[in-house]
């Protein structure tokens, strides 16, 4: 019985890449995130560790383009509220959160994009 293979070996090279784009959002005090190569399955993203429950939340992939903007949006998300908690902006809702930064502020994070794309190899 043959077993099906779900990701192709350029997309897993292309994974690894884009894991290392990312190296800096695992070490993020506030974030518990792991990407894990899970075989012919792709990779999974695991978030909210807790001890006594294990990961609370996981998202599977199988091609780069995917799991870059998955890793991205992860690490937009976390540097927007890092901000929003140092300019003290607690009680406004998440969705609300990067329309408060300011204009130079907003365009410095999603400059940042660019950057992880070239880091990773991949094509915006």
């Amino acid at each position: 019985m043959k077993k099906t293979v779900y990701i192709t070996e350029k997309e897993r090279e292309m994974c690894y890449k884009v894991i290392g784009a990312f190296a800096e959002l695992y070490e993020m005090e506030d974030e518990d995130i792991l990407v894990v190569d899970v075989g012919r399955y792709g990779f999974v993203k695991l978030q909210c560790y807790t001890p006594s429950y294990g990961f609370e939340e996981l998202d599977t992939y199988t091609d780069s383009h995917s799991l870059f903007e998955g890793l991205w949006e992860e690490w937009l998300s976390l540097n927007v509220f890092l901000l929003a908690r140092e300019m003290q902006l607690d009680d406004i809702l998440y969705e609300d959160l990067f329309n408060n930064l300011p204009k130079e502020k907003q365009s410095e994070l999603t400059g940042r994009k660019g950057y992880f794309a070239k880091k990773a190899g991949i094509i915006l």
